[in-house]
Parts: C-alpha cells; structure tokens; sequence
C-alpha cells in the first residue's frame, strides 16, 4: 500500500509538483491590494508569470509587480476599469502580449462601492456594482475562455464572498446579489468550459483583514465579526490567496464548478 507519510512539501514520490506554476501565465484583476494582491505575489513566488491589473491604485500594483520582479519572476501591471468592456478586451490583449497565452484567470476585481438602503439606491448605484462584481467576470471569462479552448487546457478562478450566502450587512444588497451570482455563473461556466479541459471554480472570503473592511467597516464591528467566527478572528489576504491558488493549481486537477468558503467557520456549507 502506497503511503505518503514522508512526502515534503507538495512534491510526490513520484516527483510530480502539483503546485508547480513556473512558466504558467496568469492574469489576477484587482490586484492592487487585499486578497488580490497577495494572490498575485503568491503566484508569483511559486514561477509563475503574472499579470497585475488594477484601475486607480498604480502604486500598489506597481509594488506587487516589482515584488515579483525582485524575486527573479516576470510580472507586469496594467490599467483597466473592468466595468467597462473595452477595458477588459485591452487588458486581455495587453496581458497576452506581454506574456503569452494566459493559463490562469483570476476574476478577483470588486468591491461594494457604497453601502446604499432600498429606498434610496439609484439605478446607477445598482449597475455600477453588478458590473464591477459579476458583468466583468462574465466578460473576462468569455474573452479569456474563448482562447483557451482553442488551447483545450487552464483554470479560471473567481472570487465571491460570504455575502452571497447571507445576504452581506446593511446597504450591501447589490453586492450581495453580484456576487450570488459570481458563485451561479462559475457552476455555469464549468459545465461548459470542463469538456474543453479547463476548469472553473471559485473562492468565497469570509470577513478578511484587508482595505475592503478599512472602507467598509468599523474597528467595533469587525470585533464583533471576530467574536461569531469559529477560530475567533477574522481572516488574512494570504489564507484566501493559498485557497485560491489550490483551485489554479494541478492539486485540485479534479475539482470543478466549486465554491469553497474561507471564512474560519462562521459560515458552513
């Protein structure tokens, strides 16, 4: 019987890494900061090629990006508002030819922008967010998608949130409904894409220690947060980068059209 009991790190027996991403070109929106940016570096620092996109934030992405570099990697950054389409098709386009192909997506780009009640949202307020949060992940998917089945291989990983489950805290509606539908469209995209050998999961954060909070939440509440979570604190944009990470990975070669939470229990599937 074949045992693993001495196997370091995330090599075999057999020699096989499944973490191994040297050579591997990977495109991570939003990654100027938070949970995008350390999923960036991490990629990074395991080989692979990275592709920093963020929109007003050039001093964070230029910092990822140089973090790489300085590791002996290959990272660029590159401007675009992905809630508009020509941006994504820019970004994409920029990314390959710079690149190469790209393996690897990470649709991380959103943000609840505003806490705003029912009765007072506009519908502009509305759309802006489900264009950040979902219209962008569909239409980065699509562009990206489209390529690589011509290549019949990689792996697309999405980024939702704990507020699709429970509906998110005051104001958050909007963001609540785009990102349900970031975890409905990623089973679509799955049953889809997993015959053209590319895999689409996704990672849902619970409350994480990240400028998401800074904006969005009080000191008190996020005690309060720390106070409901099983583990008794609330999360780092590194435990949400290595999730992530996982599901690009050859480590979960086998895992599709899955949305897997990383919130210290305080929401259970």
């Amino acid at each position: 019987m074949t045992t693993y009991a001495n196997v370091q790190d995330n090599v075999d027996r057999a020699g096989n890494d499944y973490l191994n991403l040297r050579g591997k070109v990977v495109l991570v929106t939003g990654a100027s900061s938070g949970i995008g940016a350390a999923t960036a570096a991490l990629f990074g620092r395991y080989g692979a090629q990275v592709a920093v996109g963020f929109n007003n934030n050039e001093e964070g992405a230029v910092a990822i990006r140089d973090e790489i570099r300085n590791l002996g990697g290959t990272a660029c950054a590159i401007r675009a508002d992905v809630r508009d389409p020509e941006a994504i098709k820019s970004l994409v386009e920029e990314t390959m030819s710079l690149l190469g192909p790209i393996d690897i997506l990470v649709n991380n780009a959103g943000s609840l922008i505003e806490r705003a009640a029912l009765a007072t949202q506009s519908v502009e307020s509305w759309d802006s967010v489900m264009h950040l949060n979902l219209r962008s992940v569909f239409l980065t998917s699509q562009i990206v998608g489209n390529a690589m089945i011509q290549r019949r291989t990689g792996s697309i990983v999405n980024v939702g949130s704990i507020a699709a489950r429970n509906g998110g805290g005051p104001g958050a509606g909007a963001y609540s409904a785009a990102k349900a539908g970031v975890i409905t469209l990623t089973k679509s995209l799955a049953k889809e894409l997993a015959p053209h050998g590319i895999r689409v999961n996704c990672a849902n954060p619970g409350v994480i220690d990240t400028p998401f909070h800074e904006v969005f939440s009080t000191p008190e509440s996020m005690r309060n947060f720390a106070k409901m979570i099983p583990l008794g604190r609330v999360g780092s944009a590194i435990e949400c980068a290595k999730v992530i990470m996982f599901l690009a990975s050859d480590a979960a070669s086998y895992v599709v059209g899955e949305s897997i939470e990383v919130n210290g229990g305080q929401l259970m599937e």
